[in-house]
C-alpha cells in the first residue's frame, strides 16, 4: 500500500520537469474523463428510474385495459343472445297488360271461360320484405339461423287499392356440418325449384301449369353426403301441414282443413368445374284428405333437375304425376263428387326453363308449363288442362336494380267449355336490398 502511494512521487522526483508537466496534464485529463463518466452514469440512472415509472404506468394501463376488455367480453356474450338481424327484400313495381280473359286478376294463372275486358295497370303489391337473423352456436354445436318474408299480395285485385300484408315464408334452422333441421313455412320437397320471373312473385311462375309451389308449414331434416370433392348427395324428409281447400264439396260434407303429410327427396349433384353443375332429384308426397266420411289419398311423385353443361346455357324444371294435388297451388279440384261418392282426380304435369345468360347483366328465360287432369275423373264444369308459355328478358342495370320485359300466353281447356286463351305483357322494375 505504501509503495502504491510513494511510487508516483518517486517517479516524479526522478523525472525531468517536462515529463512532470505531461504527467500532471494526463492526470487532469483522467480526472475530467472520470467526471464525465460519473455524470453519464447519473443520467443513465435517472433515465432508468423514468423507465421504471413508465413501465409501472404501462402495467397499470394494461391492467385497466384488460379489465375493460373483460367487461366488454361479458357484454358481448349477453348481446350474442340477441340474434343480429338484417333487412332483405325487393321493392318491385309491375306495369302490366292482361287480355280479356284474366277474370279481374292482376296475375292470372288460368284463362276464364267467358271474355271480360282487357286491363292495363301498375302494382307494387308483389314487393317482398324480409328479415334474416343468425345466432351463436348452440344445441350440440348447431348454428342457428332463420328468416321471415312477406308481401302485400293477399286480397289484391284491380278493385282493391290497399291489399293486406301476407306471410310468405319463415324458418328457423339448426345447422350442423353435414345435417340441418328446419322449422318453418317453405316450398315443399316435391316442388323446390322455381322458374325465373319478376312478373309473377305473389304466386310462383307457372302456377296451375306445372309448378307445385304452395308454401306450407313443415319440419324438415336434411343430411348431406360427399362421395368425392365433386359429387354430393342430399337426403331430405319432412312432415308437412297441408291446406285442404278443394272446390266441389257439397254443403252436407265437412272438410278437414289441415292434414299432416310425409314427404321425402333425394338429390344427386355433380360439379364439373367452377361454372358447370348438374343436379337431379326424386321426391314423393303422401297424405290423406278427409271429406265427410270419405278418405281421399293424395300422392305425388316428382323428378326435378338443373344443368348448365355450357357457359351460356342453363336447363331446369320438374315433372310429376299423382292424385289429389289441390293443396300445392294447383287447380282447386283435387277430387270430384259424383252420385257414386267422392274420388281423387289423377293428374300429371311439370314445367321446364331454358336460360341463356348472354352477359352478367343480361339473361333470356324461356319457360313452358302444363297441368293435365285425367278427363274421366272430372265433372262437366272442371278444367281438363292448363298450359302456359312465357319468355322474359332481364337486364341488371345496376348491381341491385333489375329491369325485365315478359310476355306470357295462357291456354286453359275446359271439359265442356272449349279452349280459352289469355295473353299478358309485363314490364318489371326491381330494387333488391
Amino acid at each position: 500500500m505504501m509503495l502504491r502511494v510513494l511510487a508516483p512521487l518517486l517517479i516524479a522526483l526522478t523525472l525531468p520537469a517536462q515529463s512532470v508537466d505531461a504527467l500532471i496534464e494526463r492526470l487532469d485529463r483522467l480526472e475530467r474523463d472520470n467526471n464525465t463518466l460519473r455524470q453519464e452514469i447519473e443520467r443513465l440512472r435517472a433515465e432508468l428510474g423514468g423507465l421504471k415509472q413508465q413501465a409501472a404506468a404501462q402495467s397499470e394501463t394494461q391492467e385497466i385495459t384488460a379489465r375493460r376488455l373483460e367487461e366488454q367480453a361479458q357484454t358481448k356474450v349477453e348481446a350474442a343472445q340477441k340474434f343480429p338481424i338484417r333487412l332483405r327484400g325487393m321493392a318491385l313495381v309491375n306495369f302490366f297488360h292482361n287480355g280479356s280473359r284474366a277474370n279481374g286478376a292482376d296475375t292470372p294463372t288460368t284463362a276464364a271461360r267467358a271474355p271480360g275486358r282487357a286491363t292495363s295497370a301498375v302494382t307494387f303489391r308483389q314487393t317482398v320484405l324480409g328479415l334474416d337473423f343468425r345466432g351463436p352456436r348452440t344445441i350440440l354445436g348447431a348454428e342457428v339461423s332463420g328468416s321471415v318474408f312477406g308481401d302485400f299480395y293477399e286480397g289484391g285485385t284491380e278493385a282493391t287499392q290497399y291489399p293486406s300484408p301476407r306471410l310468405r315464408t319463415a324458418e328457423v334452422v339448426f345447422e350442423w356440418k353435414t345435417r340441418s333441421l328446419m322449422f318453418g313455412q317453405e316450398k315443399t320437397l316435391v316442388g323446390l325449384r322455381d322458374p325465373n320471373s319478376l312478373a309473377y312473385s305473389g304466386v310462383s311462375p307457372m302456377t296451375a301449369a306445372g309448378n307445385l309451389w304452395r308454401w306450407q308449414p313443415q319440419i324438415r331434416f336434411e343430411q348431406r353426403l360427399a362421395f368425392t370433392a365433386a359429387t354430393q348427395a342430399l337426403a331430405q324428409v319432412a312432415v308437412v301441414q297441408t291446406a285442404e281447400e278443394s272446390g266441389g264439396t257439397p254443403g252436407a260434407l265437412s272438410l278437414e282443413r289441415r292434414r299432416p303429410a310425409l314427404q321425402g327427396r333425394v338429390e344427386l349433384a355433380h360439379t364439373m368445374d367452377a361454372s358447370r353443375r348438374f343436379e337431379v332429384a326424386g321426391a314423393f308426397h303422401a297424405s290423406t284428405s278427409h271429406v265427410g266420411p270419405y278418405s281421399i289419398p293424395s300422392r305425388v311423385y316428382s323428378l326435378d333437375w338443373f344443368a348448365n353443361p355450357f357457359r351460356y346455357l342453363e336447363f331446369s324444371g320438374i315433372l310429376y304425376a299423382g292424385q289429389n294435388l289441390h293443396h300445392f297451388g294447383a287447380f282447386r279440384q283435387g277430387w270430384a263428387v259424383t252420385p257414386a261418392g267422392v274420388h281423387a282426380i289423377h293428374t300429371r304435369g311439370g314445367w321446364a326453363q331454358l336460360s341463356v345468360p348472354f352477359h352478367s347483366r343480361v339473361s333470356l328465360n324461356l319457360i313452358a308449363g302444363a297441368m293435365d287432369d285425367r278427363n274421366r275423373d272430372l265433372t262437366a264444369a272442371m278444367i281438363a288442362s292448363n298450359r302456359n308459355a312465357a319468355a322474359n328478358l332481364v337486364f341488371r342495370i345496376a348491381p341491385n336494380v333489375l329491369v325485365a320485359l315478359e310476355a306470357m300466353r295462357i291456354r286453359t281447356l275446359y271439359l265442356n267449355g272449349g279452349l280459352s286463351r289469355n295473353p299478358r305483357y309485363d314490364l318489371s322494375i326491381a330494387y333488391q336490398f
